[in-house]
Order: structure tokens, then sequence, then C-alpha cells
């Protein structure tokens, strides 16, 4: 982190990325300083409610973060930053948004946990939008010529007023990520799930919490041991009950309780109970050391696509054995009203041979299968088609005679990702077609 001092003092010249999280209530001049240089700005964590009228003068500037600030508005002054592609206000009071605060360039859109009634129209205009993020808001619709954003691939509105999801954002063709909980029309899904899925209640007394292993927007968490008949080592997730990018944890909670057992599923298997300070968590099972995440989320530069380690490679059968995990883990969800909504590499843990487990809920979403769910799956297919992407992009070369199945493989990719939303096949079929390859693979 940047100081005050050192942008005043000059040590900071020549730098093309800022961070300044000081108790500013005003926007330091000096940072004008930068103007030939700054790309990335960030002003997290102040108490700023306005931006300068010649903000524009960082000619430069791709990214601006001001979460947890106090502005009621997007800053208009936005509108005319014309390299400006990122825009993240988080955790502000925001009410307004008017049109002339977007910038042309922008495609990725952060505007989690503030207080949107409605969005301008002038978002259909923001052909180039990738990512948006809204979870946590007031909103009741999103403007019909956002159907022009025909890039959006990743879209979180959960957390809102909905009473129904937009018809024509599940015919987007690139969308692939999707979240949607806690708002009236999945709530009563959500509460249907709840009814028809009895989830094991685990005692806080039964439980011996060790180390903490991990912690996320959502949740920390910890190892443990559950005291039963005998002695059975588990995680421990307490969620903290805050907002987070993807929406509710009431809602990841929930998800991952109905979500059931399968072999490459993180689910849950009890519900924590009896905590002395009534906090919420659940009870999982304790994963192996030698699993590791498979790539790491999306950066300021990939957006919506993960990075991977620079050197890593699979191989052809490893690819097969993963690809078929995932599909009937993700088909498995699908047949239970689930939508994961967030189906990639780094919510995926590897065991750096062909095993692998699906995890993290924070985005999952409960579907009618009756009204909605073969558009909504077909969504999901295409984050399926990525990750397939990714896989065979990192492949090794495939050994004499296995050329054919490589090329199958590619041919379902390409079908998965399709821009013809309902031409693209369900996770059953996509689950046997690569038990099939696989299958004829070893034979």
């Amino acid at each position: 982190m940047n100081t005050l001092s050192m942008l005043r003092s000059g040590k900071l010249a020549g730098r093309a990325r800022l961070d300044l999280s000081c108790g500013l209530t005003e926007f330091p001049p000096e940072i004008f300083e930068l103007a030939d240089t700054l790309e990335i700005l960030n002003l997290s964590g102040n108490a700023l409610s306005a931006l300068p009228d010649n903000l524009p003068l960082l000619k430069k500037l791709r990214v601006i973060f001001c979460s947890d600030n106090l502005f009621t508005e997007v800053p208009e002054v936005l509108g005319r930053c014309v390299n400006l592609e990122m825009v993240g206000f988080k955790a502000n009071k925001i009410t307004r948004f008017s049109g002339a605060a977007l910038p042309r360039a922008l495609r990725w859109l952060i505007l989690t946990d503030n207080q949107l009634r409605e969005l301008p129209v002038g978002l259909g205009q923001c052909t180039g939008l990738q990512k948006l993020m809204l979870a946590g808001n007031q909103l009741q619709s999103l403007p019909e010529e956002m159907a022009a954003c025909q890039k959006l691939e990743l879209v979180r509105i959960s957390a809102n007023r909905f009473d129904v999801l937009p018809a024509w954002l599940t015919s987007l063709p690139r969308l692939a990520w999707l979240a949607f909980a806690g708002n009236p029309f999945s709530d009563i899904l959500e509460s249907a799930a709840a009814v028809s899925h009895k989830i094991p209640v685990v005692s806080w007394h039964t439980l011996e919490v060790h180390k903490k292993l991990g912690e996320g927007a959502s949740g920390v968490i910890h190892q443990a041991n559950w005291q039963q008949a005998s002695v059975t080592p588990v995680a421990v997730k307490f969620f903290k009950g805050a907002v987070t990018s993807d929406g509710l944890p009431r809602c990841e909670k929930a998800a991952s309780l109905a979500a059931g057992l399968h072999p490459n599923l993180i689910s849950a298997t009890g519900r924590l109970s009896d905590h002395p300070d009534g906090a919420a968590g659940l009870v999982m099972p304790l994963i192996d050391v030698s699993f590791v995440n498979l790539a790491d989320p999306p950066s300021l530069v990939s957006c919506t696509r993960d990075i991977y380690a620079p050197d890593i490679k699979f191989t052809l059968d490893a690819i097969l054995s993963m690809a078929l995990g995932i599909a009937s883990a993700v088909a498995h969800l699908h047949k239970l009203g689930i939508l994961h909504g967030d189906l990639y590499a780094h919510n995926i843990l590897w065991n750096g041979q062909d095993k692998c487990l699906l995890g993290d809920f924070g985005a999952s979403s409960f579907i009618d299968a009756r009204r909605d769910g073969r558009m909504l799956e077909r969504v999901e297919v295409r984050a399926f088609g990525c990750l397939l992407e990714e896989l065979l992009s990192r492949c090794m070369p495939p050994q004499a005679g296995a050329e054919a199945t490589f090329g199958s493989l590619r041919e379902l990719q390409y079908r998965c990702v399709q821009i013809e939303v309902d031409a693209r096949p369900l996770f059953f079929k996509i689950r046997d077609e690569l038990a099939s390859m696989r299958t004829n693979f070893f034979l």
C-alpha cells in the first residue's frame, strides 16, 4: 500500500498503479503528477464522496477502485475518461447512476452492496461490457437496452428485488457465469429446497476446532475434529454474514446443503448449530493436502478468464477424466435444480493427476426446471466449454492413436460455446459423451 507522504515526496513518480487508503476525504491533487503513467487507481477504504472534474487528465487511466467510501452517486466525470475499462464502487451508499457516468470503453463494472433502484438505459451502449456485478442492491429490473451487450459473460444480480429473471438475459450468446439468488423469485425455490433436503445438524459441542485453513469473501474455514462414535477430521466454514460480490452467504449455505453427495463435489455434510455466538456454519469433508486449485481467479487484464501456472500441462487422459468428473458433478446439481454460477478452474481442486473436486457455492442459485431450467443450464454449459478450452490448450501432444480423441474433445468444446444458446448440449449428454470417449480411450 502506498502512502500520501510517498506521493507528495515524489517517490511514486512514473508509477502505473497507485493504492491509497488513508482516511482521505478529498481527492489528493498530487495524483495528477502521475498523469502520464497512471493506469490503475485504487482509492478504496477512504471517506471520499466525489471525484474532481479534471479526472480525465489521467489520460492512461484504465482501472479505478473506490470501494468502501461515501459516494451516493456514480461520478459523471468517469464518462469522460476515454480509456477507462474497469469501474469499482463496491460498498458505498450509491442511489443514483446517470448514463453520463458510463465510459464508452467499459468492460467491467462493480457496484456490489449499494442502494441502486435502477440502472441507466445507456448501459446498452456499452457493447464491450463483459463483467457486471450488481449483487446487494434494490434493483427490480435491468434495462431492456442491455440486450445489446452481446459480450456480457459474467452477471451478478443476487440479493436484489427481482420478481422474475429478465427474459433476454439467458439468450446472450457469451453469458457463462450467472448468479441471481436472494431475489423474491428465487427465494421461493430456495425455501422449497430447504424443505425437501434433510441435512444432518452438527452441534458445536461435538466439534474440536483447530487451525485456520483459508478465508474467502463469505467465510473462514478451519480444520476440526467431529466427535461422534469415532473422531472424524472435517473442515468447518463459519460465515461472515455480509453481502459478497456473488451474493448472500445464506444462499451459499442453502445451495451447499441441497447439493448432496457426489464424488466430484465439495458439498456440506452437516449444518452447524449451538454456536455460542450464534454463528452460522457448515461442516464439510476435509480435503487431502495433495489437492490444489487448478488455476487462479481472473486478473484485471484477463477479466473473465482464469490464470494458469505458465508451465502447467495436462495429459489427454487427465483432461478426459477431469472433464468427465466436472460434467458429472454439474449434471448432478442441475438435476437437483441448482445452478452453480461460478464454474471456473479456480473453484476446482486438483490432485496433480486426474482427480478433481468442484467447490464454492457462493454464486449458486436455485432454478425451476419447468420454467427456464434448460436455458439456464445451457448458460452454464458455456462455462464448461470455456474450462474445456483452457484444459485442451494446455494438453501435452497426444500419444499415437489418440489424435481422434483429442479431436472429439475439441468438437465437443466448440458445441458447448456455440453462439446459438439453445443448440448447446445439456450436461447429461455431455457427461455420457465424455464417458464413452474415456471408455474408448482406455480400450
